[in-house]
């Protein structure tokens, strides 16, 4: 192979890689609509560990890095908005709630209504202006995405 070939590659794998990076962070954070059956859910947590309004259930891993600030960004929503709660799920002590759910990184936050469905799913950290109109989209009686 010659220098200018092996060069020529090298810029290839580069542009794509910088290609792939910014469409991931782009998608990273953003909300994404999902209907789940109930009973996909229902074993996630005791009864009572869901909300009476809404549930943010926290997919992490004991090496996730972002899986800390991501836990004190929705602890803080749930404290401060009533009826919602946060649960986190490890998934290194549950596996099979990766490929129920098809959680491809972590954090992975879903947002259940009040009767356990997913009504929007983030991969990665949520952006708060997305979280705050996802959880409104739930709380909010009357909506179309609420029934």
């Amino acid at each position: 192979m010659t220098v200018i070939a092996a060069v020529a590659v090298l810029v290839g794998v580069l542009a794509l890689a910088t290609v792939l990076g910014v469409v991931l962070r782009a998608r990273t954070g953003r909300a994404r609509s999902g209907r789940t059956d109930t009973h996909l859910t229902a074993d996630l947590a005791p009864a009572d560990a869901f909300g009476p309004a809404a549930t943010l259930v926290q997919f992490s891993t004991p090496t996730c890095a972002r899986c800390p600030a991501t836990r004190r960004q929705l602890d803080a929503v749930a404290d401060t908005t009533p009826g919602v709660t946060r649960i986190e799920i490890d998934l290194a002590d549950r596996p099979e709630l990766a490929r129920r759910f098809d959680v491809m990184q972590t954090p992975t936050v879903l947002l259940l209504d009040a009767d356990r469905t997913v009504r929007t799913r983030f991969g990665g950290p949520p952006r708060p202006a997305e979280l705050s109109a996802a959880l409104d989209t739930v709380l909010t009686p009357g909506t179309e995405e609420s029934r």
